[in-house]
């Protein structure tokens, strides 16, 4: 519907209908090609005959704002007259302070994600959008909405119930956890089920255990929420717990112990005993974020962390790797006694997260669908990995030191001989020539290492572009 709300005179008649579709055409609120709301939409909006809002299209016609063919609706003209933009005004002072949670978040850099289009683009965290199920999906989405139900309403916090059952039966045929669906909640994506652990188990003042380097969002989290950060190097094991700090003070360690982020090691039998026994030392809670639990090529699947926590771990899983992570669904597992304050804290945060999603997801689950998706997903993610790595291998040699390759969806790539301090230069040269590559250094707080690094995700690049892609990186570096 029409977007009014402008500064106009008198509204309700021709002239300041006029002027609110000037005022938003010159504003880009319509911008040219654009269709314009009909005459019988305006007029029932503001309670005027069509004759009126008629008189205002003609006037912005005759000015050269609108275009009309015949049987079309109006839209805005391809040419329109350049229009004055308003005087930018200088933003006002807050009517009150911010809140400390609001003062940290600003503190903490902006990583945006950009609206720049790349012919190359690297980035971690994104799936190629042909890989997604539309087919599928569409018509389990379809099902869910035209599904005949006593009412439509506000459903239950933890999430749909169907999805529950669903995500259930998976986790223990995917990753071993045997688990009630009551201990499931479905949260919207793994950055709410993070967001919670951090409101429902840490206090402003409390430490936090965190790997080093760190997955940059869930750091965040604690920090804004006032958590004092502990943080604990990662080698090709993992987190090394021979490292852990005295237990005391602690409220809850993250980690991702399947697949460290970002450099990927696989978290030891033995270190996972002893972060356990550390957690229970410090009578803290373990947030284990599996991912991308889903793909592993060269090893054998790895137990989650959940399974040998003693009621200590939460447990954190997500689609977003598996199908998109646009869908925003994640999900939690908890131990039975944080069920109830998890689900009491997510109400308040949301109600509860989109019902037609969640019961799309939970038929793909049930009717197996889902998991032949994710391994026809892996194949091709194994596929892809094999050719970036080929790839860097032949364009780079010895100049690079790829680690992490055993599983998920990324790698790290260090630059032998290339100090830190060079990565957003070459990270900028790489940019003008449309290829995208992300510095590590960004997940570190500490300089521990000095090579330049990045982090390469080769999920959503089609496979006959990596090569490509890789070759064109290294003319362009010149290393």
């Amino acid at each position: 519907m029409v977007q009014l709300g402008v500064s106009v005179p008198k509204a309700g008649t021709a002239r300041s209908i006029y002027l609110g579709l000037r005022e938003q055409i010159a504003g880009g609120v319509y911008r040219p090609g654009d269709r314009l709301p009909s005459t019988r939409a305006l007029a029932e909006e503001f309670g005027v005959s069509r004759t009126t809002v008629t008189a205002a299209f003609e006037q912005l016609i005759s000015e050269g704002y609108v275009s009309v063919r015949q049987g079309a609706k109006a839209t805005v003209a391809r040419n329109a007259p350049n229009v004055l933009d308003p005087p930018v005004q200088a933003p006002r002072a807050a009517a009150k302070t911010l809140s400390a949670y609001a003062m940290r978040a600003m503190e903490l850099p902006a990583h945006l994600p950009g609206t720049t289009t790349l012919k190359y683009d690297f980035r971690y965290g994104d799936v190629a959008p042909d890989d997604f199920p539309k087919l599928i999906w569409r018509k389990a989405l379809t099902t869910a909405v035209i599904a005949r139900r006593a009412r439509l309403g506000y459903g239950h916090p933890a999430g749909s119930i169907e999805l529950r059952q669903a995500l259930q039966g998976y986790l223990w045929r995917a990753r071993g956890i045997r688990c009630q669906a009551e201990q499931i909640v479905v949260t919207n994506g793994s950055q709410q089920a993070l967001d919670l652990c951090a409101r429902v188990l840490v206090n402003t003042g409390d430490r936090v255990l965190l790997e080093e380097p760190c997955y940059a969002m869930a750091r965040n989290v604690f920090v804004t929420l006032g958590a004092h950060t502990t943080l604990v190097p990662c080698d090709a094991d993992g987190l090394n717990t021979d490292m852990l700090p005295d237990p005391f003070g602690h409220a809850l360690a993250f980690v991702t112990p399947s697949h460290q982020f970002p450099l990927g090691g696989v978290l030891s039998v033995g270190r996972r005993s002893q972060l356990v026994a550390w957690a229970e030392a410090a009578d803290a809670h373990i947030i284990e974020d599996d991912y991308d639990g889903e793909y592993r090529y060269d090893v054998h699947p790895i137990p989650p962390l959940y399974l040998s926590g003693r009621d200590r771990v939460v447990y954190i899983g997500t689609v977003s790797k598996t199908l998109s992570p646009t869908l925003r669904l994640g999900y939690l597992v908890l131990p039975e006694a944080l069920v109830e304050p998890f689900v009491r804290c997510k109400q308040i945060a949301d109600r509860h997260g989109a019902t037609f999603e969640q019961e799309a997801l939970a038929s793909l689950i049930e009717s197996g669908a889902y998991e032949r998706h994710v391994r026809k997903m892996r194949r091709l993610n194994s596929t892809r990995r094999i050719a970036f790595l080929t790839a860097m291998q032949q364009a780079f040699g010895e100049k690079v030191e790829i680690v992490g390759t055993s599983a998920g969806l990324h790698v790290v790539v260090w630059f032998n001989g290339i100090d830190r301090l060079e990565e957003q230069r070459l990270a900028a040269t790489a940019l003008e020539a449309g290829i995208g590559i992300y510095p590590i250094s960004r997940l570190f707080l500490r300089d521990n290492e000095r090579r330049a690094g990045f982090v390469f995700g080769y999920a959503s690049i089609a496979l006959h572009k990596i090569a490509d892609g890789v070759k064109l990186l290294h003319s362009v570096l010149a290393l």
